[in-house]
């Protein structure tokens, strides 16, 4: 097996050439496919990994990961690749995978957005949120556009001294800047304003606009569920699924109706997101939110990451709603369980806990940014924080470069870290895979009656944790065909009772089965259907009956 790096990020050709090694190395368990191309051309790739000798893809319930949407979030990409080579590598070793593979598939898109990607990524980097395509915006605006001006590969920070500046220096820490005081006026010490590391395009000599990237486009807001234009949800895109990576990646979803589960790889704060992102949870079907919080207490202890609520505990406003998200389509749209993982939290890794996740970005006391610079000092060799230096800027002069590399200790995990932190979510991955429905036969007899009849009784179950139709949500969009029977006759054979092809409704799993006291417990056989027939068959032969279930395989 071709050996993998998880120290490192790897670029577009790269990956490439890993999964097509995989490809070459191990036919009867992975599969490369191209669901579409990016804006610039790119394939994004899509990996299929199942035991193809107990059936195809198709015809087993799956899992799905989507790594990489946003473009410095190469984490995800690495986490998307080591989850591959675990399975790959533990099939017929492990027993919890060779049991996954067997009798179920993943899909794993390692990099949905390999465009941006490639930026991030770049010897010159450049940090755009997600997309290269120019939108809204025909070209750049007046103003402060963020790149790498030194060429020494990071984008830092650029703090420039202003007698109105917002910034100072902490008082026993000259590196760190901390708030200026409400009532410091400009003869009171040295004031800085702090900007990331760019040029200034048509510098007036005086105003320094901050505009908005021409790539405003956010990939992650042009899924096609509670859409918004652009005017009231930022990045949106003309309409959902303008752009080239959603429209291929809804589709692939689309021909994949054995999908039972979706998880987005992102960075960063250490949790996974459940739905809704914009109802309070009141909004759920009461079963679908217990069955999220269990799952959700599993990923806690797999992981370490809490299992938390968009709407509840992750809003960048408290009174707005993130609106096209992957997430919710799948979810609300599609009626599959759909996390985010977001990857790495530089705080608790600094002994910071109990924050809240997006205020604590907004504001938080200077103690907390000590415990991270000596945090980056100790654990990072002090790289993740640059001791600032000088440097002559084309349109201001002397300013200073420096603070926190955020491609390499925010956005991203630390690349001698990056192992550590991304193995424990193969296994969540894994997990919920397994407690997806699985369609199988309980018993079959075959009673031969007078004249060439026969009597044939078929009981089928699901073995899975969830229901075949996975959520109620799914009930309530119709988003989920029942079972299907079908009967494949022997020449001269016809069936006398009972049909040929027919319904079987849904079935239970063990999802609801969670106390043995109260009137709430229910024990009985909901996850079994019995279907009967009398076959006339008077030249004998063989009787094929195909059950098939889009979600819980066949």
């Amino acid at each position: 097996m071709q050996a993998v790096d998880f120290d490192r990020f790897y670029r577009y050709d790269e990956l490439t050439a890993v999964l097509r090694g995989w490809a070459e190395e191990s036919p009867q368990l992975f599969r490369l496919d191209s669901i579409g191309q990016s804006f610039e051309g790119r394939d994004i790739w899509l990996a299929t990994i199942t035991n193809v000798e107990t059936g195809p893809d198709a015809e087993k319930p799956a899992f799905l990961i989507e790594a990489n949407i946003h473009a410095i979030e190469v984490t995800g990409s690495a986490a998307a690749l080591y989850l591959i080579d675990r399975l790959l590598t533990g099939y017929g070793n492990d027993t919890k995978i060779t049991r996954a593979l067997d009798t179920r598939a993943f899909y794993v898109i390692p990099r949905l957005n390999p465009d941006g990607a490639e930026l991030a990524l770049a010897d010159r980097p450049r940090f755009i949120r997600s997309s290269v395509r120019p939108w809204p915006l025909p070209e750049p605006e007046d103003g402060l556009h963020v790149e790498d001006l030194d060429g020494d590969g990071r984008i830092l920070m650029m703090r420039v001294p202003d007698p109105n500046g917002a910034w100072k220096t902490h008082p026993d820490e000259p590196r760190l800047l901390v708030r200026r005081d409400p009532d410091e006026g400009p003869d009171d010490g040295t004031f800085y304003r702090v900007f990331w590391e760019g040029e200034i395009r048509n510098y007036d000599g005086v105003t320094i606009k901050v505009p908005r990237p021409v790539e405003g486009l956010d990939l992650n807001r042009n899924f096609p569920v509670d859409w918004r234009p652009e005017g009231d949800q930022l990045g949106a895109g003309p309409f959902p699924t303008s752009e080239p990576e959603i429209r291929a990646f809804v589709q692939a979803v689309v021909e994949r109706p054995n999908v039972t589960g979706h998880i987005a790889y992102h960075t960063f704060s250490g949790v996974h997101l459940r739905p809704f992102s914009g109802h309070p949870d009141d909004h759920f079907p009461t079963p679908d939110l217990r069955a999220y919080k269990i799952i959700g207490e599993e990923a806690e202890r797999l992981t370490g990451y809490p299992a938390i609520s968009i709407f509840h505990e992750f809003k960048y406003d408290p009174k707005e709603a993130i609106s096209g998200s992957a997430s919710s389509w799948f979810y609300d749209f599609l009626g599959v369980f759909s996390w985010t993982t977001e990857f790495w939290s530089p705080q608790r890794q600094a002994g910071i806990e109990d924050y809240e996740y997006i205020e604590w970005l907004r504001d938080h006391e200077p103690e907390d940014d000590l415990l991270l610079l000596r945090w980056s000092d100790e654990a990072l060799d002090g790289r993740g924080y640059v001791d600032w230096y000088p440097f002559d800027h084309p349109q201001l002069g002397a300013v200073e470069l420096g603070g926190w590399d955020a491609m390499y200790c925010w956005g991203n995990v630390p690349p001698h870290l990056l192992e550590r932190e991304i193995a424990p979510h193969a296994d969540f991955a894994l997990f919920h895979l397994l407690v997806s429905p699985r369609l199988e036969v309980h018993s079959l007899e075959v009673e031969e009656l007078a004249g060439g009849s026969h009597h044939v009784t078929l009981v089928l179950h699901n073995t899975g944790w969830l229901p075949t139709y996975v959520t109620h949500r799914a009930q309530e969009r119709k988003a989920v065909r029942p079972i299907e029977v079908e009967l494949h006759l022997p020449e001269a054979a016809s069936v006398v009772s009972g049909e040929e092809r027919e319904e079987a409704g849904q079935l239970e799993g063990r999802s609801h089965r969670r106390s043995l006291l109260g009137w709430f417990s229910d024990d009985s056989t909901k996850d079994r259907v019995k279907l009967e027939w009398v076959i006339e068959a008077p030249d004998g032969g063989t009787l094929e009956i195909e059950a098939r279930h889009q979600r819980a395989g066949t």
